[in-house]
């Protein structure tokens, strides 16, 4: 008996010996003499003992083997790496980026089998991938043991050059985008686990197709803040990845974000205001029709806030929006036609509802002192007034009101100046009591006023409104009224 026979002995598929004969045969002449019958044999057993999965969503990390059928969606650069061992030659390795119906992964090739790849391999191909799959730099990948083409196979996706935002799905790669920059977003830190520093920061992106959000992570964060809403923006490189149920474009070391002299345009598909109900996330789009100046205010941990609000009207009706953090230095004039994605729908003053544009939701100019419907109004107050628990929340009273990734409870406790500083102080110091009078500018616990100068925070049971002017009286401690007197 010989050693193809001795090896097919062993194997549990579903194939004759004149068929495994065949697969070694075109083995030993796929490996160009670099292996013998037996090897050849023993690899064709190998293959065939591999976990063959019924599309890519399938592949977990932790199998020992795989096999897929799948179609190339693009072919990377071939790049050389020095190897630990100052004998050996440098080595090769080649990214694909394959899909079927189910998804994307990136599979892996090293040395002879991705030099050969990179020649033979185009966008479009069928192939049969076998491997090993493992966490890589972009997340799930497929580290190859053989790939073989099938030109008789049926892989129903579409290859895509160049993505619109229509087009991500979950997991595809080497993603390029382009379009229009519709927000940016400040630099944030954060601390790994490993006790290393990041850096992120966010960019909203949109077409003809609809939006996305971008998220650059350490060296491309800064580029946030080199960039300007409005003009148009080519994204390299990227991958997409889920967050809370929505698909995010990635953008690493890897990758790039260029400006670019392109012709593209985003237009939102905007929710009536006046369909919008509380507890909603809509995006909305109006004439402006009132502004107010951007009001500062400092946080418990010591970080400063800015909020600005604008009133905006379309056909239906006109609501007020609150623009929290960086949003609210936008340049935003009357008659401006403004869109705002992505905000939270609160109560606000006397029972209207109001908007929250917070750091999730972006806020971008149309045009600019456009004819629109809206009628001219005049200097709004503060309608909302809070902070976030984090960088990604920030639900307090009348908006969401995160700036940035280091806020802790958003609460407002001073503001520079105010000419009754002194008269509190003498008033405190002669009676042990305090009587402050202010718009309710946060509900809840605590209570926070503003009398456009200051602001207190204030301890009471009594159900006070946002907007609500009141007077209230008792002992402070640690910046804070314990009302025993509202009135």
């Amino acid at each position: 008996m010989g050693v193809i026979e001795d090896v097919f002995e062993d194997v549990d598929a579903d194939l004759s010996l004149a068929e495994f004969t065949d697969a070694v045969e075109s083995k030993v002449e796929q490996m160009d003499g670099l292996a013998d019958e037996e090897t050849a044999a023993m690899l064709v057993a190998h293959e065939l003992d591999d976990q063959e999965v019924n599309s890519i969503a399938d592949v977990e990390t932790g199998m020992d083997d795989v096999t897929f059928l799948a179609k190339v969606t693009s072919v990377g650069d071939l790049r050389t790496f020095e190897r630990d061992e100052e004998d050996r030659e440098d080595g090769k390795v080649l990214n694909v980026e394959v899909a079927d119906e189910s998804g994307h992964v990136t599979i892996t090739m090293w040395d002879r089998m991705a030099e050969d790849a990179k020649e033979n391999l185009q966008a479009g191909d069928v192939i049969h991938v076998a491997g090993r799959p493992k966490d890589g730099y972009n997340g799930l990948e497929i580290s190859v043991d053989d790939v073989d083409p099938d030109p008789e196979g049926d892989v129903d996706v579409e290859v895509v050059e160049e993505y619109r935002a229509e087009d991500l799905t979950m997991g595809a790669s080497d993603v390029t985008l382009v379009g229009e920059l519709l927000d940016t977003d400040t630099v944030r830190t954060f601390d790994r686990d490993d006790g290393s520093q990041g850096q992120v920061s966010n960019l909203t992106v949109g077409d003809e197709t609809g939006r996305v959000r971008v998220t650059l992570w350490d060296e491309r964060a800064p580029r946030a803040e080199e960039l300007t809403a409005g003009e148009t923006v080519e994204i390299v490189d990227g991958y997409v990845r889920e967050r809370d149920g929505d698909l995010e474009l990635h953008v690493g070391s890897r990758g790039a974000v260029d400006v670019v002299d392109a012709d593209v345009h985003y237009e939102p598909d905007t929710t009536d205001i006046g369909a919008v109900e509380l507890d909603d996330t809509v995006d909305i789009a109006g004439g402006v029709v009132e502004t107010s100046e951007k009001r500062t205010f400092d946080r418990d941990d010591g970080s400063e806030g800015q909020v600005r609000n604008v009133r905006l009207k379309d056909d239906t009706g006109e609501i007020r929006v609150a623009l929290w953090g960086e949003k609210a230095d936008r340049d935003i004039e009357l008659a401006d036609r403004v869109a705002c994605t992505d905000v939270e729908i609160q109560e606000g003053w006397q029972d209207d509802l109001e908007a929250s544009a917070g750091w999730q939701s972006s806020v971008t100019v149309l045009d600019e002192g456009g004819d629109t419907t809206a009628e001219s109004g005049g200097q709004g107050g503060l309608g909302a007034f809070g902070g976030g628990d984090d960088g990604d929340t920030g639900s307090t009273g009348g908006g969401v009101g995160s700036d940035d990734a280091t806020s802790s409870d958003g609460t407002a406790t001073s503001t520079s100046g105010g000419g009754s500083a002194g008269a509190v102080a003498a008033e405190r110091e002669a009676t042990g009591t305090v009587e402050f009078t202010g718009t309710v500018v946060q509900a809840g616990d605590p209570v926070v006023l503003d009398d456009g100068t200051e602001t207190r925070r204030v301890e009471t049971d009594a159900s006070l409104r946002l907007g609500e002017e009141v007077t209230v009286r008792g002992p402070e401690s640690d910046g804070t009224i314990d009302a025993e007197d509202v009135f």
